[in-house]
């Protein structure tokens, strides 16, 4: 019952997440909500301009710098909070290959912490 519904709650996630993707196919994405005082713009994931442009000094990081960002994701998500110098993802990189990385390093963090959760629990009550 219980990993029925983490799938379900899951899924739900995806696809409210999948509903938010911009569907036009105008130049102008922008969409502006007017309420009282209060302006807010929703703008789509666009182009990165820096994509396979090494930073002055650096080198463009790939599949396997991708994978070690993914790796320190949560942490450096918390560094960040405290020090808006400080961000998760480097916009100097190889495009799909430093995605998939970002991508697989953060899975296997966040499996290996499922795992070792669960293996903790299971061990307690015996």
């Amino acid at each position: 019952m219980k990993k029925t519904l983490i799938f379900v709650l899951l899924a739900v996630s995806l696809i409210t997440l999948a509903a938010c993707a911009p569907v036009s196919t105008s130049k102008d994405t922008n969409v502006e909500l007017d309420e009282s005082d209060t302006q807010i713009q929703f703008t789509p994931p666009g182009p990165n301009p820096n994509v396979n442009k090494p930073a002055k000094g650096e080198v463009v990081a790939g599949l396997v710098t991708g994978l070690w960002h993914g790796f320190i994701a949560p942490v450096t998500l918390v560094v960040s909070f405290f020090d808006p110098e400080i961000q998760m993802y480097d916009v100097y990189n190889t495009g799909s290959l430093y995605n998939l990385g970002f991508l697989l390093g953060v899975a296997i963090i966040f499996l290996l912490l499922g795992f070792s959760g669960g293996r903790s629990r299971k061990r307690s009550r015996s």
